[in-house]
């Protein structure tokens, strides 16, 4: 998924989850350009597509504001996803289940600039400011790390499973779970699959990768 998509991603999360309603003003296009590191053109090329939707309303000097129709085009939109109906349990599942074994593809197919990338979303995660904006970088580096298997059906299964994670239930599952002591230790932990990974140590690598999948699900989930 590039920055436009995730920038999409995540205003139209955020007016579903109702963090923005409507009249509510978004964030600035400076704002939005400097959090995913877009430039204003690309930023302004997402709000074009929801303003054509029908989501939002633009007036020059005031700015970008959710419209009185979004929450119905939202709920509409929403009735026909069938990810919508995946619970935070099944995903869970799930990636206990891929995760791990896209490693081996990951250690193998992985170069310099994936590894780059992997460091890049560890270091946003650590330094983020709330627990979403921590929640985007930790769903952004797992599939950084999918798409270093560089294999686009795996790259396509973790889009979804992505998209799954921006619902509402599990962000209220991740809030209600994640304590300052819990957050470092995920971050040590990503550390620990990056260096993994870079070393090519497969072994490592699922051991680190399954011990923080187990714990992250017992901490949501308490099984």
């Amino acid at each position: 998924m590039n920055a436009a998509t995730t920038l999409r991603d995540f205003l139209l999360t955020g007016m579903h989850g109702g963090q923005w309603r409507s009249a509510d003003r978004l964030p600035t296009e400076r704002a939005l350009s400097e959090q995913f590191g877009l430039s204003r053109g690309s930023v302004r090329k997402v709000l074009q597509e929801l303003r054509d939707m029908g989501l939002i309303s633009q007036t020059v000097g005031s700015g970008t504001y959710v419209t009185e129709q979004a929450p119905g085009l939202l709920a509409s939109m929403a009735s026909d996803d069938p990810l919508r109906h995946t619970s935070p349990a099944e995903l869970m599942e799930a990636r206990l289940a891929l995760e791990p074994a896209i490693l081996e593809m990951v250690v193998g197919n992985a170069t310099p600039a994936d590894f780059r990338q992997m460091e890049e979303c560890c270091a946003r995660a650590e330094a983020a400011g709330t627990l979403e904006e921590f929640e985007h970088w930790d769903g952004r580096l797992h599939e950084v790390i999918a798409q270093a298997a560089h294999n686009s059906f795996v790259a396509s299964v973790f889009r979804l499973m992505n998209q799954v994670r921006s619902q509402t239930e599990w962000g209220a599952l991740k809030r209600r779970s994640v304590t300052p002591e819990r957050r470092a230790h995920y971050q040590g932990e990503h550390r620990q699959l990056v260096r993994a990974l870079q070393a090519r140590d497969l072994d490592l690598a699922r051991s680190v990768a399954t011990e923080h999948l187990v714990r992250v699900r017992r901490n949501m989930l308490n099984y």
